[in-house]
């Protein structure tokens, strides 16, 4: 959970490590039926790899079910979050569903169970489900090749091009940098437009390198709804939503903001780590990303969608999905986070899942998601017991509802919460706010070199990128002007040919950032742009 919240937040931070499945060898098999083991609760009747090491008692579910009220209020009250949303299935039920706290902060109108909110980065598990269900009716592969279904898509390697498959892209190895393609929508650059333009981005080597991208995962998501003849929205809506009776579910933007209840999103206000003051400021928009974050729904209905995962793509006895479709997704693809330890569980990513094995020994299927500027998500898959939690909240990442599915899950396979996971998620989460930029938290030099005349740096400048970028005089001061739908800064004198700019209501910048903006040469370079090394503008 902790990995996908990091990434799906926009900020690059190292993975945790996690311990790596128990293997089905010969060796294995043999310590199982060895006299010593005899005596152990392990039971014998399931096949090893389907083996856990530590028994759920009878009742010890439903225990875990009647702690959520508490634990949600104290969770709630120690972060400040203004308002979260549970729900939990349990062998194809929905055994708990209820909302907490306020829409908006200052309004009186409650969180409940069908209030709508952005789901950020959980829209990749329920974007390959679609993808499932194009499987499972033939229209697609997931090995099938990008470039058979969208011609026109291309990455920096012609080979590379030819053979990256839907599977690659939704695993994360197809090679594209982290968080390839966010700062271009950022900018305001559409789904089509930043997906041409991953082709200038740096490759990493081929299906051996992990690195989590939204647009990779939409440029897949892009790809099978061109085989279907339909757009991703309409597909998402009429192969999915639709048949799993999700009425408050859309992967388009304006629906989310068309619902009466619907979650405002929140974003702390003061010291990250002290405050507990939430407003709403912000209003994040993922139309450009939608199949890896572009999806709102509610508890309700997102409580039918862990049951038709859990039941292996049938709902109600329908099925939505064939097993062997859904299946690929939901295993191990990739290794996301190798082991830092000899005795570390090691990450695994599937198609749109995170797989990993909990110390119970029992495999766990979640995903995080996570919006900067105000959503907070995450769910949590038990198959062995087809059991699972989800947990909805209005507020930037803090850690909440990571920390109330932990609890739960603690509280299933153990019968007691192993440890404060608020304050361990915080202390992974925190950093995620740390400002960007070499000069962020500097005083201004006491003696700066002179500039030369504002004219000298005014002018047009461009790469191929970000492309066009402005930079003009304005009231004594430089402003630059980047992006399809502009995103103005205004620059402030650092010393010499040096500026600076703060960036302000961005999804991949925290509050504080700086970036520097040097130019020389005929040329401008932009720290904040410039992660892949293009970040240099040339002048016109």
């Amino acid at each position: 959970m902790v990995r996908e919240l990091q990434r799906a937040s926009g900020r690059r931070r190292k993975p945790t490590g996690r311990r790596a499945g128990f293997p089905c060898t010969a060796l294995a098999l043999l310590l199982l039926a060895s006299p010593a083991l005899a005596q152990t609760q392990i039971d014998a009747s399931r096949p090893p790899p389907q083996t856990s090491g530590v028994p759920i008692p009878r009742g010890q579910i439903e225990m875990a079910v009647s702690r959520i009220d508490a634990l949600a209020d104290d969770l709630m009250k120690r972060s400040g979050v203004p308002g979260m949303a549970v729900a939990v299935v349990h062998e194809g039920r929905t055994v708990f569903l209820k909302g907490y706290g306020l829409r908006k902060v200052g309004e009186s109108a409650a969180i409940d169970a069908d209030t709508v909110f952005q789901l950020a980065s959980l829209s990749k598990s329920v974007g390959a489900s679609v993808v499932a269900h194009e499987v499972g009716k033939g229209t697609v592969k997931w090995d099938t090749p990008v470039e058979d279904l969208m011609p026109w898509f291309a990455l920096n390697d012609d080979w590379v091009s030819e053979h990256v498959t839907i599977a690659d892209l939704y695993s994360h190895r197809s090679g594209l940098p982290d968080h390839a393609g966010d700062e271009l929508e950022d900018l305001g650059y559409d789904r089509r437009q930043v997906l041409e333009r991953l082709k200038r981005l740096p490759l990493a080597p081929f299906r051996v390198s992990y690195a989590y991208t939204n647009f990779g995962v939409t440029a897949a998501a892009e790809a099978v709804a061109a085989a279907a003849g339909k757009d991703w929205e309409t597909l998402s809506d009429e192969v999915l939503y639709k048949p799993l009776g999700m009425a408050s579910t859309s992967s388009r933007f304006a629906d989310y903001m068309a619902r009466p209840n619907r979650a405002i999103p929140h974003v702390r206000v003061g010291k990250i780590g002290e405050s507990k003051t939430f407003a709403a400021k912000f209003q994040r928009d993922p139309d450009a990303q939608s199949p890896a974050g572009g999806v709102s729904s509610s508890v309700r209905d997102m409580a039918r969608w862990l049951a038709f995962v859990l039941g292996g793509g049938t709902y109600e006895g329908r099925q939505i999905a064939p097993e062997k479709a859904l299946l690929p997704a939901m295993r191990p693809q990739m290794i996301s986070s190798p082991a830092y330890a000899a005795d570390a569980r090691a990450g695994f990513y599937g198609f749109g899942f995170a797989v990993n094995v909990s110390p119970a020994g029992r495999v766990m299927i979640d995903h995080s998601g996570a919006f900067i500027l105000g959503a907070g998500t995450t769910y949590v898959l038990l198959p062995s017991e087809k059991l699972g939690i989800v947990a909805l909240t209005n507020a930037q990442p803090t850690g909440v509802p990571e920390a109330l599915s932990a609890s739960f899950m603690d509280l299933v396979q153990f019968g007691s919460i192993t440890r404060d996971w608020l304050t361990a998620y915080a202390t992974l989460i925190d950093p995620l706010y740390t400002p960007l930029g070499a000069l962020a938290g500097k005083s201004a030099p006491a003696k700066p070199a002179p500039a030369k005349p504002l004219s000298a740096y005014v002018g047009t400048y461009a790469n191929a990128y970000f492309g066009e970028a402005r930079v003009s005089e304005e009231k004594g001061r430089l402003v630059l002007a980047v992006g399809p739908r502009p995103r103005v800064f205004t620059l402030d004198h650092w010393s010499g040919d040096d500026f600076i700019f703060h960036p302000e209501s961005e999804e991949t910048a925290p509050a504080g950032s700086v970036s520097q903006v040097t130019f020389a040469g005929g040329r401008m370079k932009v720290e904040f742009f410039n992660d892949n090394g293009l970040g240099t503008f040339e002048r016109r």
